[in-house]
C-alpha cells in the first residue's frame, strides 16, 4: 500500500536522506524509530510531500506521488498528523475535524469519529487551542481520518503526552487499523509504544534504516542501544 524507494532528500548542499527505502503493506503498522535529528520528520515530510525529493519515488496503492502536490498526495490517500500535531487553536474541535473533509464530499462529521475519540465530542464546541497536548493528538488524528486514508502518516504522535493518555492513543491506532484495515506508519523514540501498537520496527540513524524487525522477534536491547548512542 505504501512504498518508498530509494528517497533522496536534500537540505540545500547537505543529503539529509540517503536512498531510503521501504514498504508497508494493506493493514500493516510500521514503526520508525529512531534519535532526534536522524531523519524521521524529514522522511514524514519528504512523503506528504511538504519536502521535495532529489530523486526515488513514493507510491501510495502503486501509484507514484513522489512530484505531486501535498493536496494530490491526500486525495491519493495519504493522512498525515504532524509533529507537533498543527491543529488550528482558533477553531472549534468540530471545526477542526472539518478542515480535514475539504477534499472529500461529505459535509458532517461521521458519528464513528466521535465514538473513536468521545472526548472529542464531548469538547466540540471548545476551541482547539484550548484541549491538553493528548486531546489535540486525538484531534489531529481525527482530523487526517474524516478524509478517509488509506495510508496514515504520525510524526512523533507521543510527543510531550502524558503517559495515561499515550495508552489511549495506542488503543485508538489498534481500533483504527482494526476496523478500516488501513496502513499505519508513525515514527517515535518511546520503544514501549511502538512495541505496543507496531507491527514492524525499522530503525534510522543518519538518514538510513540501520535495523529492522518484526515485533515479535525484536531485540529490545540492541534498539535500546541504537536510540541511546
Amino acid at each position: 500500500m505504501l512504498t518508498v524507494d530509494n528517497v533522496v532528500v536534500n537540505y540545500g548542499q547537505s543529503e539529509a536522506l540517503h536512498g531510503v527505502s521501504f514498504a508497508a503493506a494493506q493493514g500493516e503498522t510500521v514503526a520508525i524509530m529512531g534519535r532526534n535529528g536522524m531523519g524521521k520528520t524529514t522522511l514524514f515530510k519528504a512523503m506528504i510531500g511538504m519536502l521535495p525529493v532529489r530523486s526515488g519515488q513514493v507510491y501510495i496503492d502503486g501509484r507514484d506521488v513522489a512530484r505531486d502536490e501535498s493536496y494530490r498526495r491526500v486525495r491519493a490517500g495519504l493522512g498525515y498528523v504532524p509533529q507537533g500535531r498543527m491543529i488550528f487553536s482558533h477553531l472549534s474541535v468540530e471545526e477542526n475535524i472539518l478542515t480535514g473533509m475539504a477534499q472529500g464530499k461529505r459535509r458532517r462529521i461521521p458519528e464513528e469519529i466521535f465514538a473513536m475519540f468521545p472526548v472529542l465530542f464531548d469538547m466540540r464546541r471548545r476551541k482547539g487551542g484550548n484541549l491538553s497536548g493528548g486531546q489535540q493528538q486525538q484531534l489531529a488524528i481525527a482530523r487526517a481520518l474524516v478524509a478517509d486514508p488509506k495510508v496514515l502518516l504520525l510524526d512523533e504522535p507521543t510527543e510531550g503526552i502524558q503517559p495515561s493518555i499515550i495508552k489511549d492513543i495506542a488503543r485508538a491506532l489498534d481500533e483504527i487499523r482494526r476496523t478500516r484495515d488501513i496502513t499505519i506508519v508513525f515514527s517515535e523514540q518511546v520503544l514501549s509504544f511502538a512495541l505496543d501498537v507496531a507491527d514492524r520496527l525499522l530503525v534510522i540513524e543518519g538518514g538510513r534504516f540501520v535495523h529492522e524487525t518484526q515485533r515479535n522477534s525484536t531485540d529490545v536491547d540492541h534498539i535500546r542501544q541504537l536510540l541511546s548512542v
